[in-house]
C-alpha cells in the first residue's frame, strides 16, 4: 500500500502531476515533523513522530485549487504503518 500526503502551494504550476519531487524534513519541538517539496514549493501540515515520513521523493499525483490555495497530492511507496 502506498502512503499519500498533502502539501499547500501558494501559487498555481510550481509542479504538475506525474512530477518526481524531493521532500526535505523539518521538525519543531516535541517531535513533530513538517516536510517541504523541494525547492520551497509547497508544505505539508504538522505530523507526529508516529507518522514520520521515511522517503525523500514521491510522485506528484493530483493537484486542486480551493479558496485558501492549491493543494498537491504526493504519492510515497512505502507502506503506512
Amino acid at each position: 500500500m502506498k502512503r499519500t500526503m498533502s502539501f499547500k502551494m501558494e501559487r498555481p504550476g510550481l509542479v504538475k502531476v506525474g512530477d518526481l519531487v524531493d521532500v526535505r524534513e523539518g521538525n519543531l519541538p516535541n517531535s513533530v515533523f513538517y516536510y517541504v517539496i523541494e525547492p520551497a514549493v509547497a508544505m505539508s501540515g504538522n505530523y507526529g513522530l508516529g507518522d514520520r515520513l521515511f522517503e525523500t521523493k514521491g510522485t506528484v499525483t493530483d493537484i486542486k485549487e480551493n479558496e485558501r490555495g492549491f493543494y498537491v497530492t504526493v504519492e510515497f511507496g512505502q507502506d503506512e504503518e
